[in-house]
């Protein structure tokens, strides 16, 4: 059970607030808020179309090892580190993964 002060809050299916894309299950859709890290980093998940405000779906998140996401159609491998730097919120009503 998660603390009242958790900041991620589900309703349903649907995940409310910014939390980091390490924390999502797999399934789950959400929109990038934003990126924690320098250029290089920011450089790198642009060039793997990882940008704020983009839509994805995390397709496996094992709690372990890299987490695959959707991202415009393509699955995208990222590492834990990279993930827990990606910051998202819950995707609008009508998202389709991969649109």
């Amino acid at each position: 059970m998660q603390h009242p002060w958790h900041p991620m809050r589900r309703s349903g299916d649907r995940i409310s607030g910014v939390v980091s894309l390490t924390e999502l299950p797999a399934g789950a859709r959400a929109v990038v808020h934003r990126l924690r890290g320098g250029r290089t980093f920011a450089g790198r998940l642009a060039a793997m179309g990882i940008l704020a405000g983009i839509e994805l779906m995390v397709v496996r998140n094992d709690h372990s090892g890299p987490l695959i996401v959707l991202v415009r159609g393509t699955r995208v491998a990222l590492g834990r580190g990279e993930a827990d730097k990606i910051r998202v919120e819950g995707a609008p009503d009508g998202f389709v993964a991969g649109g």
